[in-house]
């Protein structure tokens, strides 16, 4: 009888751009290389195969124990809700195998060290250039309040390492302060020196976006020396950290977030409430709409899912106004007119990009839909639950 092997699954984000899940791709054989008592793989929680459930499925068919590794800096909506979600649904479907959840990289003192020497890199910083310099340390930015937070934890972390005369904290998007502010305010420090260091795993729009940004503010402030620093990337220090998450959640420590919450696992008096995507949107629909009333009978039959449809001039030039009927009409012929609402709506804020729907309450939007995509939009999204990845254009939090 051959002995199955522990099978560990790297999470990631997904992206369209596919430079950006190769780098991904890259540092999961790495990792696959240098630890071959594990049986390493990979998903994606969005935007590219393989998605995590399939992942999730392939490994079961081959180990006993399998554990999951959400390759996020942070604890964010994905790691808290999605692959939750993933993992009860693997459980269920495959009772035999042992499924675990290892936390994030989250905050983390080596995390430090690595970004740290990605400052440093090409940087004679000796402390008393250090305390001439002033470090701006950029994160992707979340609507999590939780992540964000530790974001900022690490920042002091990482700048009370080599002591800058100032460490400013700032986000590329999502939440304030933004990079192209923060760059300001750091100019009014007067900094002999300005390091730009982005807290992000691999390159991308972002980091070019930040390369744009960086040389737009030293042709403003040429006495400036500004340098922007590399990204964290594949790394010992990164893979050690890999290996202590993953070794605490098979020990048995350091859970997932919400990978115990009464949405996900039948607790005593709460088994209506699992149900996975199911539940979780109903609570996020249901806290947002309703928080504010008190305790009531609703006079009025909840709809599950609200359509919006750009019906502004550019957008009804490039075809709205038939994928809003058509939609119309595939839900009627469906028989979900009661609880699929299809509405027309003034600008969305993406002209030239349209026609722009957005789908509540699960807060995704999709652009350039036309009528064709509208059977695949129904069948795939309002009656499945399932996400049309090549239209996406944005996923509120």
């Amino acid at each position: 009888m051959s002995v199955k092997k522990i099978a560990v699954v790297i999470v990631g984000h997904g992206s369209r751009d596919p430079a950006a899940n190769t780098e991904f791709e890259k540092l999961v054989a790495c990792y696959q290389e240098q630890r071959s008592e594990f049986q390493v793989s990979h998903g994606y929680v969005e935007l590219t195969e393989p998605l995590l459930t399939r992942a999730l499925s392939d490994a079961a068919k081959s180990a006993d124990r399998v554990v999951v590794f959400p390759l996020f800096l942070f604890s964010a909506g994905h790691v808290k809700n999605d692959i939750p979600i993933a993992l009860a649904k693997a459980r269920r479907a495959f009772p035999q195998v042992r499924f675990e959840a290892a936390r994030a990289l989250g905050v983390h003192p080596t995390m430090a060290e690595l970004a740290v020497e990605r400052a440093e890199s090409g940087v004679a910083l000796t402390d008393e250039a250090a305390r001439q310099t002033a470090l701006v340390l950029v994160g992707r930015g979340t609507s999590d309040p939780d992540a964000n937070g530790d974001f900022y934890k690490m920042a002091r972390l990482i700048g009370e390492r080599k002591g800058f005369s100032m460490v400013a904290p700032c986000f590329s998007g999502v939440r304030r302060p933004f990079f192209s502010e923060t760059l300001e305010l750091a100019a009014r420090s007067r900094p002999q020196r300005l390091l730009v260091v982005p807290y992000l795993l691999f390159t991308g729009r972002i980091i070019e976006k930040l390369r744009t940004q960086v040389q737009e503010f030293s042709r403003s402030y040429p006495w400036i020396k500004t340098e922007l620093a590399s990204p964290l990337g594949a790394d010992p220090k990164l893979f050690q950290v890999i290996d202590e998450r993953i070794r605490k959640a098979m020990n048995g420590q350091s859970p997932l977030p919400c990978d115990t919450c009464h949405y996900r696992v039948p607790l005593a008096g709460l088994t209506e409430n699992v149900g996975g995507l199911k539940a979780l949107l109903w609570s996020i629909r249901h806290s947002f709409t309703h928080s504010q009333a008190a305790p009531h009978r609703h006079a009025h039959k909840l709809i599950k899912k609200h359509v919006l449809v750009c019906g502004n001039a550019d957008c009804a030039d490039r075809g709205s106004i038939p994928l809003i009927d058509t939609l119309r009409r595939l839900v009627k012929d469906a028989g979900r007119e009661r609880e699929i609402q299809i509405t027309r709506t003034s600008c969305m804020g993406r002209c030239g990009e349209g026609p722009t729907l957005a789908v509540y309450p699960d807060g995704i939007w999709y652009r350039g839909v036309g009528a064709q995509d509208a059977p695949e939009l129904v069948d795939e999204h309002l009656l499945a639950d399932r996400l049309v990845s090549r239209l996406v254009d944005n996923i509120m939090q």
